[in-house]
């Protein structure tokens, strides 16, 4: 797979190393910096590569202290024989400013039996900042009908409003069409946040959903306080109630989450639990990171997972360790920059004897008199147990100068 990256108005100083996932159409290309995916899917690494070009323009409302921007960046990413399930797709995505709105497009392309692409989806995301305490957000999603037509699939409205002492209040509503096009509203969401100490803050969740009987009935909420404690030190504890047959609401889990970061240093841990068949409060699963960073400027992540469910064996009430990623980064004198990624799980055949590597993801940037050069390997192991390579990525990414276009106020006559 290679990927070709195109650039308008967008500053590229620094390699953009967002990734795409794409299998069969059944959904959005999503954007990653770096994506690991296990088992039967399929693990993709879009790259990107630039070339010289550059717009941008402003509006009456704009002043030369607040140029206009924009941008445009068209991905290909397309099949090989090592994964010849993944059909050749193309996104295009594009951000532009102008006064206090803003909009960006992504467009999805698949390529027909012709071998032309073809229109997939196309999400436009509109935000407009009313005032100092208003922001509004819609977002619009198209899709190709059973005629082969655009047509307008869901709509999300979003506002946005800042509240003295540090509060902020959301209404989102999204819609749908009716058998007649017609937009209707299926689902409503209300998150209120609250300063409600020095250092602690609450956030209340409720989402409501469309009945077929019209009106609607809340499907879930949630509650979450936030805390920040000595040695920058952060702890949050996220609580999610079910209504059930009766609208009565239940429990149905906790999150508790405790991060701490120190200079070169940073470490998260969090604990989920879940009621089970009689109500009472078990632990189901436990995730802990570490971050660190070399005196020279290396950096060291590993995150661990333990769960009550073990791959190939029953449950025994307690927690194991099922998985292992260790990421690695590090850079040369010459200005190089080498990662990689290991990934150990459990082996589903024989679950006794602790975790084996399952993917491999080594990364290389060159830089270059133009830009930088860079090289993404991925290797996973298959249902034999033996290493293949899935893709071999390169990007390119060319540094292009920003042009802004300032319009200067017309001369008095």
């Amino acid at each position: 797979m290679r990927g070709y990256r195109k650039l308008v108005g967008m500053p590229t100083s620094n390699t953009d190393a967002r990734s795409a996932l794409v299998a069969l159409p059944s959904g959005d290309g999503h954007r990653a910096s770096s994506l690991i995916v296990f088992g039967c899917v399929l693990v993709v690494i879009g790259a990107y590569c630039s070339r010289p070009c550059a717009f941008a323009q402003t509006s009456d409302s704009r002043t030369a202290e607040q140029p206009a921007k924009s941008w445009v960046a068209t991905t290909d990413l397309k099949s090989d024989d090592l994964i010849p399930e993944r059909i050749p797709v193309r996104i295009i995505e594009s951000h532009s400013e102008n006064g206090n709105r803003t909009l960006d497009k992504r467009s999805v392309e698949i390529r027909g039996t012709d071998g032309h692409f073809e229109p997939y989806q196309d999400i436009e995301r509109e935000t407009l900042t009313v005032d100092a305490s208003t922001v509004r957000t819609t977002m619009r999603t198209f899709a190709l009908d059973v005629n082969g037509m655009k047509a307008l699939v869901q709509v999300t409205e979003e506002e946005k409003r800042f509240l003295p002492g540090d509060n902020t209040n959301i209404v989102r509503v999204t819609y749908s069409p009716d058998v007649n096009g017609r937009l209707q509203p299926v689902q409503r969401e209300i998150v209120e946040t609250k300063k409600i100490g020095k250092d602690l803050q609450e956030t209340n969740t409720t989402v409501m959903l469309t009945s077929p009987n019209g009106g609607s009935a809340p499907a879930f909420k949630t509650h979450e306080l936030r805390k920040r404690a000595e040695n920058d030190t952060v702890e949050t504890e996220k609580t999610t109630w079910l209504p059930d047959v009766n609208g009565k609401w239940q429990l149905s889990e906790i999150r508790h989450n405790i991060a701490t970061q120190g200079a070169k240093d940073r470490s998260t841990e969090e604990r989920v639990s879940r009621p089970d068949a009689e109500g009472k409060l078990d632990q189901i699963s436990r995730v802990v990171s570490q971050e660190t960073e070399g005196a020279t400027g290396e950096k060291r992540s590993i995150v661990e997972t333990y769960s009550i469910d073990v791959p190939g064996t029953t449950r025994d009430g307690s927690l194991h360790l099922v998985e292992r990623k260790t990421n690695t980064e590090s850079s040369s004198s010459t200005g190089e920059r080498a990662t990689e990624q290991k990934v150990e799980q459990i082996n589903p055949g024989d679950p006794g004897s602790g975790l084996r590597v399952s993917v491999l993801v080594n990364g290389k940037i060159v830089p270059e008199s133009s830009g930088e050069q860079s090289t993404v390997t991925i290797r996973a192991r298959d249902s034999n147990g033996s290493f293949g390579v899935v893709s071999v990525d390169m990007t390119k990414a060319d540094r292009i100068p920003t042009v802004e276009i300032q319009q200067t106020p017309a001369e008095k006559p």
